[in-house]
């Protein structure tokens, strides 16, 4: 790559918002890895890398020795401590996972994720993709934050991608969508969508309460039904709007709960 190329590259990373989706990296372990995934993003112009609790130090000089070109980027890589903080500005979200897990959320192929996120990029709508650790990959409680799994056409019988591998391939897919994109006409938001942190806080509204109405028993069952309750929510594809509105219509509930009775009561002679 020659120098002028590469130094207009690097110059990107200054401008993260606007440049593709959001890769992020969720309990990283190895630095060399974490570099390369860098050098695999900036050969194809993405240059968001959110990193959240990476198991070594951050920054790692084995990152910035694999990152070969990609140094700037590694150096304006953003650490969260959780996937929630690190998915917060976002209102499009992919796991890159080849399992189900047993969990309803639609499965997007490779053919149509670039297009798919290109439309929804030239809209205003903040995108991302979440990558799991090298050794277990994503967990249930990552993977149900996304509106959509995305899986690559690999041998079903041997599955296993190094990290840098995967993210090479997801940001192969982006660069070479760039054609493929929708019409600007046709891929205008209407309304704007719900970030991940509002789809989050009504997660946490809707199952204190249902805590508090004693909905969760057996109480061990309560993780398994908690992604059941996300899941579908996930996949409704709220608008901010829509996650006040309801967020709203649970408030009612809550402070409405035995009331009705109280308030009809009152109101009748001779009661009271």
């Amino acid at each position: 790559m020659g120098g002028a190329v590469k130094d207009q590259l690097c110059s990107a990373v200054k401008d993260t918002g606007r440049q593709g989706p959001a890769v992020i990296l969720v309990n990283p372990q190895l630095g060399e890895n974490i570099g390369a995934c860098a050098r695999a993003m900036l050969n194809f112009g993405l240059t968001d890398m959110r990193l959240v609790a990476p198991r070594d130090c951050w920054p790692n000089p084995s990152a910035q020795a694999t990152a070969a070109g990609a140094l700037d980027l590694i150096k304006n890589a953003k650490v969260f401590d959780t996937t929630a903080e690190a998915v917060g500005n976002l209102t499009y979200l992919l796991a890159a996972t080849a399992r189900r897990r047993g969990l309803e959320i639609p499965v997007i192929g490779s053919d149509r994720a670039g297009p798919d996120l290109r439309s929804r990029q030239a809209g205003g709508e903040r995108t991302g993709i979440l990558f799991g650790a090298e050794k277990a990959g994503l967990k249930n409680e990552d993977v149900v934050l996304c509106d959509s799994i995305l899986t690559y056409p690999v041998n079903p019988a041997f599955h296993s991608l190094n990290l840098a591998q995967a993210v090479m391939v997801f940001a192969y897919i982006w660069g070479s969508s760039e054609s493929a994109a929708l019409p600007g006409t046709f891929a205008v938001v209407k309304s704007e969508p719900a970030t991940r942190t509002d789809i989050i806080r009504l997660f946490e509204h809707l199952e204190n309460e249902l805590d508090t109405a004693g909905f969760f028993f057996p109480p061990e069952k309560k993780a398994l039904m908690c992604q059941n309750i996300r899941a579908p929510l996930t996949r409704a594809k709220m608008t901010a709007q829509e996650v006040q509105t309801f967020r709203g219509i649970i408030k009612a509930l809550a402070r409405g709960r035995g009331q009705k009775g109280v308030d009809v009561a009152k109101t009748e002679p001779g009661k009271g």
